[in-house]
């Protein structure tokens, strides 16, 4: 007896926010996530937001929505509906999943059972940022997220900053602590190291400007509850 086909894990970008967001995906990967009927999410409540946004078809009572972090037991049920036949989606809160977002457990899961994983065009932050940052964009490293103790974020920033010259550096912090960070950079990072505050991307309040630490220290801008990229390089002498 031959075995069922396996079913497919679809990575669906979700837009980054703004009244015209939906118009910001790509038609395909929107046709794409109309057509599941299940999904993997971080917040179920969003996710019907969006889900409704794009018009899906299906009643929104109708379509599975199964909610999970990097932590949750749910992964192996997701699996079994997989390894049964059964496509699912997965919806990031936004941007893309799987980077910078807990889906990277399940797809990794995923590829362990032998899952086709479908990527699908959309919207990443991190991606954004550096293109418009005018840094290196043949070697960069994403750091995530760094220390919150100011003596520990300190080093970790120097320690970036060493690198800098080789790759352009990217980082993010909650919005809550924004201007903590940016004023540990100002404080600890040298005058003419380059510092790129990537804000609210996508948004009407889009802020993307390319500066030296000397001059930021000069008129630092508002990034306080904020969705901000962070980007550090520096430029051979």
């Amino acid at each position: 007896m031959s075995e069922l086909p396996r079913g497919k894990l679809y990575l669906i970008p979700v837009a980054l926010g703004g009244e015209d967001a939906v118009s910001r995906i790509p038609p395909a990967t929107l046709d794409a996530a109309r057509k599941l009927r299940t999904f993997a999410v971080e917040n179920a409540k969003s996710a019907r937001g969006f889900l409704k946004s794009i018009g899906h078809p299906v009643p929104l009572r109708e379509i599975a929505l199964h909610q999970f972090n990097e932590h949750a037991r749910e992964i192996e049920p997701l699996l079994a509906l997989l390894v049964a036949g059964e496509d699912c989606g997965l919806l990031s809160e936004a941007g893309c999943p799987a980077v910078a977002d807990p889906g990277a457990s399940l797809v990794a899961r995923a590829h362990d059972a032998g899952i086709v994983v479908v990527p699908l065009v959309g919207p990443s932050s991190i991606l954004l940022a550096l293109m418009a940052s005018g840094m290196n964009g043949q070697r960069f490293v994403f750091r995530g997220y760094l220390p919150v103790d100011k003596i520990e974020r300190a080093l970790r920033l120097r320690e970036l900053e060493g690198q800098a010259f080789r790759e352009t550096q990217i980082f993010i912090e909650t919005p809550y602590r924004n201007a903590a960070m940016l004023q540990s950079l100002l404080e600890h990072c040298r005058g003419d190291t380059l510092l790129c505050i990537a804000a609210d991307l996508t948004l009407p309040a889009e802020f993307v400007v390319t500066r030296s630490i000397a001059l930021w220290k000069k008129n630092p801008p508002a990034v306080d509850r904020r969705q901000v990229v962070f980007l550090l390089s520096r430029r051979q002498a």
